[in-house]
């Protein structure tokens, strides 16, 4: 701003008298009526660009506080799964995610997931092979509940088999099938595929906690009938109907021996008109032949001569046969039967007349 020198005004140079001083009053009101030159204030350009410049470097301190404030901050703990999440320590902690274990503010994933920030994902090949096994009908989850069924089902049997099974004996049974050896798998897929076998065996099954806190399981009424064997299923029956049976067996074998005995008896009938006929033929034969030769010959036969030519050896354990051909042979007008002695020996002979 150049400077340029007051001058004095006309009227003040003409007037020669001298005027009476002014009091101080009088002068600061004179003073506050005087405006400031229009240079004074900055333009609206100016103001524009103050502004700017103060909220850029407004932004940049705080840009950078909250930087700064980032990298230093400490990540917050993850909160221990054994104590469970309270909303009021959501401040000091970080909840434990699913499939996740949480101790002493560290995060591990359970077998088959992995750590991505704070939550565990699936690893897809890990659960795809462990799928893979869960599905075979020879791996895993099958063979721990027919094992399962199969002792519950023996038990409803015979009374020998286990009821409720713990977990820890079926987690040994696993570890016992040698899987792992047999397909070639990794560790931590065979682990994982373990698991996944007892998430299935848990949905099939009937599930407790016994005294000690073990998990224990049973297989459910409705899966159990599946494996009991076919015997079991028989002696169920007859223990169920043992009233209607025990009467149906008694007149069941009455009515079989009966028909055996009338059906032997029909079998010794025929049989012994066969023997009876045989003898016939023998005791007229005898006759004619004793009769056409010059020297003459007895025409009887010993009967007991005849029983052991005609009987084979089983037949002659049973006496009724032979006894129902002399019932016969006595009927018979034809046939003669008298003792006689046949060297030294009384013997009953048949003559046919």
């Amino acid at each position: 701003m150049s400077f340029t020198p007051r001058t004095r005004p006309k009227s003040e140079s003409q007037n020669s008298k001298p005027k009476p001083p002014k009091s101080s009053s009088s002068i600061s009101s004179h003073s506050l009526l005087i405006e400031p030159s229009p240079s004074f204030f900055p333009s609206k350009g100016e103001l524009s660009r103050l502004f700017a410049v103060v909220a850029i470097a407004a932004s940049v301190a705080i840009t950078c506080n909250v930087f700064v404030n980032f990298l230093n901050r400490q990540p917050k703990p993850f909160c221990d799964n054994d104590a469970g999440f309270d909303n009021s320590l959501s401040d000091l902690c970080e909840p434990c995610p699913r499939n996740g274990v949480c101790h002493e503010g560290k995060l591990e994933c359970a077998r088959g997931y992995r750590k991505l920030g704070k939550l565990c994902v699936e690893d897809a090949d890990i659960n795809e092979t462990a799928k893979k096994l869960v599905r075979d009908d020879t791996c895993l989850s099958k063979l721990e509940v027919k094992k399962v069924c199969e002792a519950y089902a023996q038990y409803l049997c015979g009374g020998t088999g286990t009821v409720w099974v713990q977990e820890d004996e079926m987690w040994n049974d696993l570890d016992d099938s040698k899987l792992m050896e047999n397909y070639g798998l990794d560790s931590a897929i065979y682990v994982h595929a373990k698991q996944r076998a007892m998430e299935s065996v848990d949905k099939l099954l009937e599930t407790r906690k016994n005294i000690n806190g073990s998990k224990e399981f049973k297989c459910p009424e409705s899966l159990v009938e599946h494996y009991k064997p076919v015997t079991c299923y028989i002696r169920q029956w007859i223990a169920e109907h043992a009233l209607i049976l025990v009467p149906f067996t008694a007149l069941l074998l009455g009515c079989t021996l009966l028909l055996l005995r009338i059906r032997r008896r029909h079998y010794l009938s025929v049989r012994a008109e066969q023997l009876y006929n045989q003898v016939c033929d023998i005791l007229e034969e005898k006759a004619l032949t004793s009769k056409g030769v010059n020297v003459e010959q007895e025409a009887w036969v010993v009967a007991s001569w005849l029983r052991d030519h005609l009987l084979s050896p089983r037949e002659r354990k049973h006496p009724l046969l032979w006894k129902m051909v002399e019932d016969l042979v006595q009927q018979d007008s034809r046939l003669d039967r008298f003792p006689k002695m046949v060297k030294g020996e009384s013997k009953v002979v048949w003559e046919w007349q």
